[in-house]
Order: C-alpha cells, then sequence, then structure tokens
C-alpha cells in the first residue's frame, strides 16, 4: 500500500512535474505550503485567534449558569431548554459552512463575519423581553458561533506549518480549559452581583477587541476565483444534522422513543443524510468533501473526535448534579471542583505540544490519551457517597491528563492528513463530529442516567423515600432540604446512577485507545518549500 501524503498533503505542494499545483488552483486565502510564518509573526496574530476561541468557549458555559435567573425574568419555562438547543443547532449547522466557503473565498472575510454576527446576536440577546425573542436571539448567535472556533483552528492552520503547529494548539487548549473553569464561576458573579443579561453583554468587549485586533493583524493573501457553492448538499446537511439533534434532544423526555415523532426525525435523519452523501459525490465542488475520508488518520480522528465527544461531554454532564448534591458543593465550588481535570489537561497538553515541536512525533500522544482517559473513566465509575474530594480530584486529574494527550492531536493529525486547500474543511469536521458526538452522548447517557435513578429511587420508596426522578424534585436545593434519613437514600440513588452513566462510558473510552493505535504516524513538513518535500501519494482506506 502507498504511503499516504505527508502532513498537509505533498503532492499539493509540489510546484514540478506531477505535482498537484501545477495543475490544481490554490485555496484562496490561504498561505500555501512555502508561506507558513515565522514564529514572530505567528505570535502577532495568536491573541486575536485566542480571544475569538475564548468568546466562542465562554458563551455556553456562562449561559447556562444564569438560566433559573432568566426564566423568573422573561417566564416560559416550557421553553427554556430551547435557549441552549437553538444555539447549538445554529452553530452546529454553520460550522461546516463557515470551513468550506473559507476554503473557497478566503478564511478572513468569513473569520470577521462570524465575529461580527455573534456580536450582533449578543446584543439583541440581552435587549430580550421575552423568552421568544431570546430563542431567536440564540439561534443568531449560533449562526455566529459557528464560524469562531473552526475559523480560528483552520487559520492556524493556514500560517503554520504542521511541525510548529502543536506548540500553538496547546496555547488553545489551555485558552478552553481556563474558559471551561472561569465560564461558570464568571456566570454566577455576574448574574448575581448585575443582571443576566450583562452575560451576553460581557460578549462585546472581547468580542470587539478579537475584531479590531484580528483586522489589523490577520493578513492572508486572497485570489479571486470562480467558484460553485454546494448549496444543496449544504441544505441537505442542515436538514439531516437538525433531524439529528432534534431526535437526541427530545426522544424519551420531550417524545417517548417509540412516538411517532421521534420516529419521523430518525427517517429525515436518515434519508437527508443519504441524500446528502449522494450529493456530496457529484458536486463540483462540495460541502464536505468525501474524498478525505479516503485518508485513513482523518477517517481515524473524525470516529475518535466523535467518541471523544460521546464520552467526554455525554458523561461529565452528570457530575455537577454529583457534586451540589451528594457531595453538597455550591454551583461555584461545583465548577472549581474541576480545575484539577483542567491542570491535567493543561499539563499534557502543553508536553504534547511541545514535544511533536522538536520531535515531529505524535502516534503515541493520542494512543496514550485514549488509555489514560479510559483509566479515568473507571476510577469515576468507583464515585458514591463515600468518596471524598481528595480521592475524586484525582480521578478527575487523570482524565483530565489523558483529554490534554488526545484532543489537540486529534486536532492536528486532522489538519495534517488533507490537502491546504481543505484546511478549513478538517478544522470544521473535527468540530461537527465533536458537537453530533455529545448532543447523542448527552441524550444516551441521559436516559441511562434517568432509567437508573428510577430504578434505584423505586427501590428506596419501601423505606419512605418517595422522590420522583422527573420534575423539579432532584435539583440541589430540594434535595438537600429533605430530612436526614431519605437524603441519604437520595444520594445513594443519584451516586449509583452517576456510576452507572461511567460504567457505559468506559467502552466508549476503550475504542478510543484502540482505534488511535490504527492511526499511521507521517513525517510533519516544517516551513521549508514544499517543493523540497519528498513526493507521496495518498492513502486510502482499505
Amino acid at each position: 500500500m502507498a504511503e499516504p501524503m505527508d502532513s498537509d498533503g505533498a503532492e499539493y505542494g509540489r510546484t514540478g512535474p506531477g505535482g498537484a499545483a501545477a495543475g490544481a488552483r490554490p485555496s484562496a486565502g490561504a498561505v500555501s505550503s512555502g508561506q507558513f510564518l515565522a514564529p514572530r509573526e505567528v505570535m502577532i496574530v495568536l491573541p486575536g485567534l485566542l480571544l475569538a476561541i475564548l468568546l466562542a468557549m465562554l458563551d455556553n458555559l456562562i449561559v447556562s449558569t444564569a438560566l433559573p435567573r432568566i426564566v423568573g425574568d422573561l417566564g416560559g419555562v416550557a421553553h427554556l431548554s430551547w435557549v441552549v438547543t437553538a444555539y447549538i443547532l445554529a452553530s452546529t449547522i454553520t460550522t461546516p459552512f463557515y470551513g468550506k466557503l473559507g476554503d473557497m473565498y478566503g478564511r478572513k472575510k468569513f473569520f470577521i463575519s462570524a465575529i461580527i454576527i455573534f456580536l450582533i446576536g449578543s446584543a439583541l440577546s440581552g435587549l430580550s423581553q421575552s423568552m421568544t425573542e431570546l430563542i431567536a436571539f440564540r439561534a443568531l448567535q449560533g449562526l455566529g458561533a459557528g464560524g469562531l472556533m473552526v475559523s480560528a483552528m483552520a487559520t492556524l492552520g493556514d500560517i503554520v506549518a504542521p511541525r510548529e503547529r502543536g506548540r500553538y494548539m496547546s496555547y488553545m487548549m489551555v485558552i478552553m480549559m481556563l474558559a471551561t473553569i472561569g465560564g461558570p464561576l464568571l456566570g454566577g458573579f455576574i448574574t448575581t452581583s448585575f443582571s443576566w443579561r450583562w452575560i451576553f453583554y460581557i460578549n462585546l468587549p472581547v468580542g470587539g477587541a478579537a475584531l479590531v485586533y484580528l483586522i489589523a493583524t490577520l493578513h492572508v493573501p486572497a485570489k479571486k476565483v470562480e467558484h460553485r457553492v454546494d448549496y444543496l448538499g449544504g441544505t441537505l446537511l442542515g436538514v439531516a444534522v437538525t433531524a439529528l439533534i432534534l431526535l437526541a434532544t427530545w426522544g424519551g423526555t420531550q417524545y417517548a422513543w417509540g412516538s411517532v415523532q421521534i420516529i419521523g426525525l430518525a427517517l429525515l435523519t436518515v434519508v437527508a443524510g443519504v441524500a446528502f452523501g449522494a450529493t456530496e459525490l457529484r458536486a463540483a465542488e462540495p460541502m464536505l468533501p468525501l474524498h478525505v475520508f479516503k485518508n485513513r488518520n482523518f477517517s481515524v480522528t473524525m470516529v475518535l473526535t466523535f467518541l471523544t465527544g460521546l464520552a467526554m461531554f455525554g458523561a461529565m454532564t452528570f457530575l455537577p448534579l454529583f457534586q451540589q448534591t451528594v457531595q453538597g458543593e455550591s454551583p461555584t465550588v461545583s465548577g472549581l471542583m474541576l480545575t484539577p481535570m483542567m491542570l491535567g489537561v493543561t499539563v499534557t497538553s502543553i508536553v504534547a505540544g511541545q514535544v511533536t515541536t522538536k520531535t515531529g512525533r505524535y502516534k503515541v500522544f493520542p494512543v496514550l490519551g485514549g488509555g489514560i482517559m479510559a483509566l479515568g473513566m473507571y476510577l469515576l465509575t468507583g464515585l458514591g457517597i463515600g468518596t471524598s474530594r481528595l480521592t475524586s480530584a484525582l480521578f478527575y486529574v487523570v482524565l483530565g491528563l489523558g483529554m490534554g494527550f488526545l484532543m489537540q492531536m486529534v486536532s492536528l493529525i486532522a489538519q495534517n492528513s488533507v490537502e491546504q486547500k481543505d484546511m478549513g474543511v478538517a478544522s470544521s469536521a473535527r468540530m461537527f463530529f465533536q458537537q453530533i458526538g455529545g448532543s447523542l452522548g448527552v441524550a444516551a447517557f441521559g436516559a441511562i442516567f434517568a432509567r437508573q435513578l428510577t430504578t434505584s429511587l423505586a427501590s428506596a420508596a419501601g423505606t419512605g423515600v418517595h422522590v420522583s426522578a422527573s420534575g423539579g424534585q432532584l435539583n440541589p436545593a430540594t434535595v438537600n432540604a429533605l430530612p436526614a434519613p431519605v437524603r441519604h437514600d437520595v444520594f445513594f440513588a443519584i451516586a449509583h446512577a452517576v456510576q452507572h452513566v461511567f460504567v457505559w462510558a468506559v467502552p466508549a473510552a476503550v475504542l478510543i485507545f484502540a482505534l488511535a493505535w490504527f492511526i499511521k504516524e507521517v513525517p510533519l513538513r516544517g516551513r521549508a518549500p514544499a517543493a523540497e518535500a519528498p513526493s507521496q501519494e495518498p492513502e486510502l482506506v482499505s
């Protein structure tokens, strides 16, 4: 079997006979393989990219903290979930568009547009006078948010050589982790000290700074080239994603799994997905080019990304409930309790980035990450009513160490597996599969949690516990106000349900570890002109 293309794909970087550069058009707005920026120039642009990532990460984390206050002010508790769902739907649907259109017409214009749309949506969300208005403006926010993370990651791929990219990705991971820790804390402080409206207004100075900075410092060459936008493919992808996310959100909660609505959404997902695949095979410039999946490394990383989203975002959704009930923490302290995990992520992401830059070797890190992550998930199956804060903190550290080795390397390998003209596609595909995995994970583990909790509470009913797993009876304030004997049994039921969630998360993490071994280590190219790179051909999935 032929060797895989090196780095971003040696075949498109060659300028000699037979090289793709001789007959193929370079992507508009992308820095060619011989035009990667020097480290000093990258460090000038990097703060703007980090601000955009901070903006994208903080928003949902801050908003979730303020939801009770929003309901108290605007009413409409029945539509509360749509404040989050509208944002997720809009951002997930637009993610592939930003990646592909950035590849086609130039990264900077779509990056700037995404920030502007996000800021308009933020301002209007803060001015909302009803739940309907807030949901609509959150959807507008999501239309911009879909381009923030993707554009930042793809821009990094445009301006930094693959050999050096791990170092800068570690900076991005640190920002993501700081946002994960600081988001709930900042959201609680703003909501308590000022008003929930300021959780949206706070985006304006941060986003404004990112906007001005990127306009001033981000300079990538753009070429006017005729393109044919794959509108049909984009529309079908949007329909399939919308149906899938609604299915995951509503299944087993708003509608029974066997209901007409859920079955209809499942059929719509399949039909739209099949039609999308057929359209992409015929499109002149497909929204999600299927040829990138012929590269084994790219396909493996997309599966790893999906499983990571499934395991991480799905399973960890239930940790705050455990912390605020069984461990008796306040919402603010609950967020701080995850700090050990973030420290673990920060340490290993920096180590992985530095080692990859110095040695060019990277396969060991996703393998290590998958294995350590599986160990962390297994340790979390031991959470119980007697688990001390120190013990749970150690479990979180182990999980964080695995995440740090895995997550940024998956991004690097995905970008490393495509041609430079598909850099946006690689970045958006990674975000897309992670969001889909997270949405399905929350739904799947939510069903597992609810079933186990209902069973445990039913068993405890004979001892005088009459608490329902549905409705508002299991919010931390209500549970902590129960009589001591009843509270103990409810704590036991919650802990047992959380354990059960992580029992089911372990196989997903083990599968990540197993699949990581199928990654083929391809030498990372530095900033040397592509003409000096060895000639290699892309490897097809067998």
